[in-house]
C-alpha cells in the first residue's frame, strides 16, 4: 500500500511495474468527473452577486464567451471562465476574508496552468455592478 492513495486502494487499482501513472490517472478522472458534477450543481446555487455579474458577461456582452462554475485543471471550480484570452473572475465573498492563503494558493496554481484570476468582492460587484465589469473589460484589455 505504501505510495498508494486510500481512493486508489478501495477501488482495487495498484501500482504496477514500479510506476503509479496508471493509478494516478484514475483517481485523476474520478475526482475529475466528481468536480464536474459539484460544478453542475453550484451552477443552480448561485449567489445574489454572482448572478448580477453573470447577467453583464453573458451572451458575449463584452466580446468574449464567459461560461460559469467551470471545473479546470481537475481540481478548481472557477465561478467564470473566459477560455480565449484565459481569464478567471472570481466573486469573493465574506467566506473568502478567512481564505486568503488558501485563494492565493489557488491562484498560484491557476496561473501556472496559464490563467490569468481577476478577483472581485461581492459587495462592490451588488453596491457597483458597472464598476465591477470596468475591471473585468480592462483584464480583457490586457489579455489583447
Amino acid at each position: 500500500m505504501r505510495g498508494q492513495t486510500r481512493a486508489t486502494v478501495e477501488r482495487g487499482v495498484g501500482l504496477h511495474a514500479g510506476s503509479s501513472l496508471g493509478a494516478v490517472r484514475d483517481v485523476d478522472r474520478d475526482f475529475t468527473a466528481s468536480c464536474a458534477q459539484r460544478a453542475g450543481r453550484m451552477r443552480f446555487a448561485v449567489t445574489s452577486s454572482e448572478q448580477l455579474l453573470w447577467l453583464q458577461l453573458r451572451g458575449k456582452q463584452l466580446g468574449v464567451s464567459f461560461r460559469r462554475q467551470v471545473p479546470l485543471g481537475g481540481r478548481f471550480i472557477v465561478d467564470f471562465l473566459a477560455r480565449g484570452p484565459r481569464l478567471v473572475v472570481e466573486v469573493d465573498g465574506g467566506y473568502h476574508a478567512r481564505r486568503v492563503a488558501a485563494d492565493a494558493r489557488r491562484d498560484r496554481a491557476l496561473v501556472r496552468l496559464g490563467y490569468r484570476v481577476l478577483r472581485l468582492d461581492a459587495e462592490l460587484v451588488v453596491r457597483d455592478t458597472a464598476a465591477a465589469v470596468e475591471l473585468v473589460r480592462a483584464a480583457l484589455a490586457e489579455a489583447e
